[in-house]
């Protein structure tokens, strides 16, 4: 039994891969990301991560305005060496269009970058996704945790444009009520029924 030749994407090029090389490599696996310059497979989800997906992704689409849209699994293109892939984002809606096949969109059109924290990603979910979306300017960041059973406790950040950083303008528990970056409401406490 001889072993399968491994793929190419296996064997990084000197100074690592790049943004546009994501759709340039056959077979990668589903929602393979590249942080500075390096693949990251992602793992399984699990059931709490699908479910604050699901409430989070429904509660957006409810509420957002014509001039936007609500993306899930797309990679956003910040630099050349970092193309992550938001759980949920909120792009502007001339950047999405019905017709093309895009496999990611521009920094600049994201205008929200949602994460939920899994175990397997915890470091790059609170620490250094946060820090890239920042540097390439995106205004409005959530991180999605894990409380009381499977309920999603949801840290609101707003870019502050000086320092281009996150600064926190909220935790909320049972229900995420914010203006910015437009009116939404959603019950939190609804995953307990789904």
């Amino acid at each position: 039994m001889t072993a399968e030749p491994l793929p190419a994407w296996a064997f990084p090029p000197p100074g690592g891969f790049t943004a546009d090389d994501l759709d340039r490599m056959p077979d990668l696996p589903p929602h393979t990301e590249l942080i500075d310059g390096s693949l990251v497979f992602v793992s399984p989800q699990r059931s709490f991560h699908s479910l604050a997906m699901y409430l989070l992704e429904k509660g957006l689409r409810a509420s957002v305005p014509e001039s936007l849209r609500v993306c899930r699994d797309m990679t956003i293109a910040l630099d050349k060496r970092n193309r992550p892939e938001p759980d949920i984002s909120i792009l502007r809606a001339e950047a999405v269009s019905a017709e093309a096949d895009e496999t990611g969109y521009d920094a600049a059109d994201a205008v929200l970058a949602v994460e939920v924290v899994s175990p397997e990603s915890e470091d790059r979910d609170r620490k250094r996704k946060p820090q890239l979306y920042a540097e390439a300017g995106i205004r409005y960041f959530w991180l999605v945790e894990k409380e009381q059973g499977r309920r999603p406790v949801v840290h609101v950040f707003e870019l502050d444009p000086v320092t281009r950083a996150y600064v926190p303008t909220g935790i909320y528990r049972d229900r995420l009520k914010v203006s910015v970056p437009f009116t939404i409401d959603i019950d939190l406490t609804e995953i307990d029924h789904l």
